[in-house]
């Protein structure tokens, strides 16, 4: 829940406390947010400006960089990172540019998969084939971008020790999520089914939830949620594609998002209730395709599901509440110390 310092200041008077005491929660409140964005100019500007720069050095690259050597590219790609780093770090140390810094320092861990490839490209230390062109990193699978991702991974793993800016955790759940492909056919070579693949995003996912649930809550900012993202992504993604064309695999399909959506009360995630509402309403449609298509009927119907679907979000907001807490006590003991 996000709040204005007009609302705290009106519960502060309905519960009785004092001015000096709302303040100083605000106060409190503020210090907490100095790395978590706000929906205002500077943050969009900060986040903009970032990923533009992310961008042209990762995802609109041209295939003129392939005129550099292996060593060029390694060179030009620490240059850049290093002077990020070092102007995120002075930037750091300034309570009024948190944010910036650390999204400077997000750039430079961008960087890692470049640096990595141009020296794979100088000594030739490709885990399989040559892959050729960088530009072919972000669309295509190939099992040689592997050590590009764990080097990504490490990277942001040790940014996280000087800059506690919880967006770092962002380029290493997408590496791990191209890394549940390339490691397909790492593992698989060019014999991979596309069943092998589907498999091995599935656990993949698995692993990075489980990884992420273990980082929840054990600080007081939030490090799991681009875990979370990428691997609900990576999970139900393997999932939708593992396609058996049987019923009764179609409705564990259904039943596994209604977990996802029961996790998103237990773990109070609203990314669990996205995904789980995506594949059930999935699992709905595709099931009134099927029996309705070639009837006048299939509007109606699908109309239908459709009221349905919103009858039953006006239901879980009424007992949102009471349901989250209902939930919550059932995991056990364990599990909500550890988390």
């Amino acid at each position: 829940m996000k709040i204005s310092k007009q609302q705290l200041e009106r519960a502060a008077v309905v519960t009785g406390l004092s001015s000096e005491q709302a303040q100083a929660i605000w106060q409190q409140l503020e210090t907490r947010s100095d790395v978590e964005a706000h929906f205002e100019p500077a943050h969009v500007g900060y986040y903009f400006g970032a990923l533009l720069v992310i961008g042209a050095m990762g995802w609109f690259m041209t295939n003129g960089w392939d005129s550099f050597q292996g060593w060029e590219l390694f060179t030009i790609t620490s240059g850049y990172a290093a002077i990020f780093l070092l102007v995120g770090r002075w930037l750091w140390l300034q309570p009024l540019f948190k944010i910036p810094a650390g999204l400077l320092a997000t750039v430079a861990v961008c960087m890692t998969p470049l640096a990595v490839y141009g020296l794979e490209r100088q000594f030739h230390l490709w885990p399989s084939m040559d892959p050729g062109s960088y530009v072919r990193f972000h669309p295509y699978i190939n099992a040689s971008w592997v050590l590009m991702e764990i080097a990504t991974v490490l990277a942001a793993a040790a940014a996280l020790r000087y800059f506690r800016f919880p967006f770092l955790t962002a380029p290493a759940a997408y590496a791990l999520w191209y890394m549940s492909m390339d490691l397909t056919e790492l593992v698989y070579g060019k014999g991979w089914q596309w069943r092998d693949r589907c498999i091995i995003s599935v656990a993949f996912g698995v692993f990075m939830l489980l990884v992420s649930y273990w980082f929840d809550g054990k600080t007081e900012l939030d490090y799991s949620f681009w875990g979370y993202l990428f691997g609900l992504m990576t999970f139900t993604g393997g999932l939708s594609l593992l396609d058996s064309g049987s019923q009764l695999a179609k409705l564990g399909y259904c039943l596994i998002h209604v977990v996802l959506i029961v996790i998103s009360l237990v773990l109070r995630r609203r990314v669990f209730l996205i995904f789980g509402g995506l594949g059930v309403f999935g699992y709905l449609s595709n099931e009134a395709y099927t029996y309705f298509r070639n009837s006048v009927a299939f509007p109606f119907v699908l109309s239908f599901i459709g009221i349905l679907i919103i009858f039953g979000a006006m239901k879980f907001k009424k007992n949102e509440s009471a349901l989250q807490q209902q939930f919550a006590a059932w995991i056990p003991r364990k599990l909500k110390a550890a988390n």
